[in-house]
């Protein structure tokens, strides 16, 4: 199929062909894996899009990057075989993947896309992800339906784009950047991944009966209004450099200029975004911080190639009112104090507060939504054929 695109001011077409089951090259179990009590809450059921960018290598001379590819993704779905599976849901909406084999969806494509012109359309926000990036009809539900998307499209200049949808319930970025990793890993030739991939879902599953020892803002009782309409909503892509955090920093107390580039731009961000949508004064805005607990405790809480959500989240609140007439430190100094109350126990409350709850999904109204993805290894995704220009993974699509 031929779809004509347009990206800023470039014209292209893409050529794709007929979606595929790809399985995993050899025989795997049959069997039903549960996914943790952190996978399956109602705010990860959703599937999110990844992008890779290939500029033409002389080491691709006579090499199809769709061919090598492809039959690496058979062969690291041997060791990530729950992958090839699709998920059901039980009693209580617990989610759990019948290792089934059946494969993951995949697209051969071609496009007359030249790096050398792209201009600024390999900038976030990505518009032209969808060309490169297929939605088959009827493969974006969350459970009975293929948990992997993979499209890979050759582009005339010989580089190549390398896109991924992933159902999120499965992993979160640093468990589907292994996944690539063990992808290029094999498509160069090597035997088996270097990290091989761990289940055990359990660490972060609910205790039995489930308590709930510490406070959990995300999981507020809530309406799922949303105060405003969503297509009103502009996707724009800022940069920050060290001059620009630099002088952010400037403007927090002394005390707290020691903080983290990260949390004095979610500071910055929280306070900009609340004063651009206008709230009642009165109104509780979220600031929901995503932390990666697989390195946050020592011994880790996870073992090594643990590939679920192994996240948590550090949440704090504000009124709108507050958050705006005060100047940037105030929010800063909420964050480093929801981000400090962060310790194993609080990892288990928050897997048992889910299941108390029944998996809810987060607040929308007045909520705000951040992760770092930058030291996730996206760039180092190396399939054999050339060094990656651009990547980027949206780890939540959604504006709330």
């Amino acid at each position: 199929m031929k779809t004509p695109a347009t990206a800023s001011s470039i014209l292209f077409k893409v050529n794709r062909r007929e979606p595929e089951l790809i399985a995993p090259s050899k025989p795997t179990p049959h069997e039903f894996k549960p996914l943790s009590d952190i996978d399956d809450q109602e705010s990860l059921r959703f599937h999110i899009p990844f992008i890779q960018i290939y500029r033409h290598d002389s080491s691709m001379q006579g090499k199809d990057p769709v061919k090598v590819i492809r039959e690496a993704i058979g062969k690291a779905l041997v060791f990530y075989y729950p992958f090839a599976g699709r998920l059901r849901e039980g009693l209580n909406r617990k989610l759990t993947v019948e290792c089934t084999g059946e494969g993951v969806l995949f697209i051969e494509a071609d496009a007359d896309f030249d790096l050398q012109h792209s201009g600024n359309v390999l900038q976030p926000p990505f518009h032209f992800l969808d060309e490169f990036l297929f939605d088959v009809p009827c493969s974006n539900g969350v459970i009975n339906c293929p948990l992997l998307l993979i499209q890979v499209t050759r582009l005339t200049c010989g580089g190549f784009i390398f896109a991924l949808r992933l159902n999120h319930t499965m992993s979160d970025g640093v468990g589907i950047v292994q996944f690539m990793t063990a992808i290029g890993e094999l498509a160069r030739g090597e035997l088996s991944p270097r990290i091989l991939p761990v289940w055990e879902r359990q660490v972060l599953s609910a205790r039995n009966p489930p308590m709930t020892t510490c406070i959990h803002r995300e999981y507020d009782d809530f309406t799922t209004a949303i105060p405003f309409p969503l297509d009103d909503l502009v996707d724009r892509a800022f940069f920050f450099g060290p001059n620009e955090i630099a002088t952010l920093r400037s403007y927090a107390p002394p005390h707290l200029r020691q903080c983290t580039s990260m949390e004095i731009l979610t500071a910055c961000l929280w306070k900009c975004r609340t004063i651009a949508l206008q709230p009642n004064p009165m109104l509780d805005m979220r600031m929901i911080v995503l932390n990666n607990a697989g390195k946050k405790f020592n011994p880790e809480l996870m073992p090594k190639g643990y590939y679920g959500n192994g996240f948590t989240l550090s949440t704090t609140v504000s009124t709108a009112g507050e958050l705006i007439k005060n100047p940037i430190g105030y929010g800063l100094e909420l964050i480093r104090k929801a981000k400090a109350e962060m310790t194993r126990e609080y990892v288990q409350s928050a897997s048992d507060t889910l299941v108390i709850k029944g998996r809810p999904c987060f607040p929308m109204e007045g909520t705000f939504i951040i992760s770092d993805v930058r030291h996730l290894g996206w760039r180092d995704v190396d399939f054999g054929l050339a060094k990656t220009l651009n990547g980027a993974g949206s780890m939540y699509n959604k504006d709330t």
